[in-house]
């Protein structure tokens, strides 16, 4: 039989990348997770981690380990509510957001929620995609609000060498968020209809999201140009302010255009252009009603949600 101890070390290994680190977070020695390790290794017959100098990598019955701790952790902490519920008729429901999302879809969503399930005890964090979706998949928490560009779902640092990343993750689409050119409001192309980002080449850009540059930059490569960055901030509104005192121009998802900032104009990038594809993502578990209710408000809150 595995060890569920074990699994956790191994996690800890995986998500740290050595044993020092691992063994910092988790409050042991470094020995003692080396010792966990080498036990799960000789319990399964098989190597789970790679050791060098430069720190442990997962070997491919290791990935295999830690999706299993991943599912065990989700598992034990859904019994562990379950088991506190007995006897009570509070329901706990923690939900993830980023911001804009969060500000646009959920408060119509939870308030459906809540009538419909008056005993629910809801907790809201704020999270970016990233962060959120691991921890749907732990079961740290239980719907996450997310969104992702034209690859696949941001579920963790190492999903690109796990192929079983995400497969327990149930994603439901609810919009199509585009990416629009956010102006001065006498620049030259303020008057469009639309434009094609090649149009912006040579403007100097302000960002209002630390993704978006890496995207920006992805598409303008595509439209071969280099972008002239001269100030990259966390806050969409910011960086539209920043756009009206003549910084520079910024591109903003459509969700994030609210509310208006004086002095500057809003044109759509021709297609195909940038898309943020916003959606939730629960664990696939039966029995749990509340999340069903909480998935279909925020599916019609999307739906009430005006093209610009």
């Amino acid at each position: 039989m595995i060890d569920v101890q074990r699994l956790r070390v191994l996690r800890a290994v995986a998500e740290h990348g050595s044993f020092n680190r691992a063994a910092a977070a988790l409050r042991l020695t470094p020995s003692a997770v080396s010792q966990h390790v080498a036990a799960l290794e000789r319990s399964l017959g098989a190597q789970v981690v790679a050791r060098s100098t430069r720190g442990v990598t997962l070997t491919g019955a290791g990935q295999i380990m830690v999706a299993a701790a991943e599912s065990v952790a989700a598992e034990l902490r859904h019994a562990r509510q379950q088991v506190e519920a007995l006897g009570s008729d509070r329901v706990p429901l923690t939900v993830a957001t980023f911001t804009s999302g969060g500000r646009l879809l959920l408060p119509g969503a939870l308030a459906r929620l809540s009538a419909a399930h008056p005993h629910m005890v809801l907790h809201v964090r704020e999270n970016e995609p990233e962060e959120a979706l691991p921890l749907v998949r732990q079961g740290a928490v239980d719907l996450a609000l997310a969104y992702h560009f034209d690859g696949p779902l941001p579920v963790g640092p190492d999903a690109g060498s796990r192929p079983d990343a995400g497969a327990r993750l149930e994603w439901t689409p609810l919009l199509e968020d585009p990416l629009y050119a956010v102006l001065p409001q006498g620049h030259r192309l303020a008057d469009r209809d639309a434009l094609d980002l090649a149009e912006l080449a040579a403007e100097p850009w302000v960002l209002g999201c630390l993704k978006t540059e890496a995207y920006l930059r992805r598409y303008a490569e595509r439209a071969g140009f280099e972008p002239d960055l001269r100030g990259t901030t966390t806050d969409y509104f910011f960086a539209r302010s920043l756009v009206a005192a003549g910084v520079g121009v910024s591109l903003v998802p459509r969700i994030a255009l609210d509310p208006e900032v004086p002095g500057v104009r809003t044109v759509p990038i021709r297609r195909p252009g940038p898309v943020r594809h916003i959606g939730v993502a629960v664990l696939r578990r039966p029995g749990r009603p509340h999340l069903t209710t909480l998935v279909r408000a925020l599916e019609e809150e999307a739906g009430r949600v005006p093209a610009r």
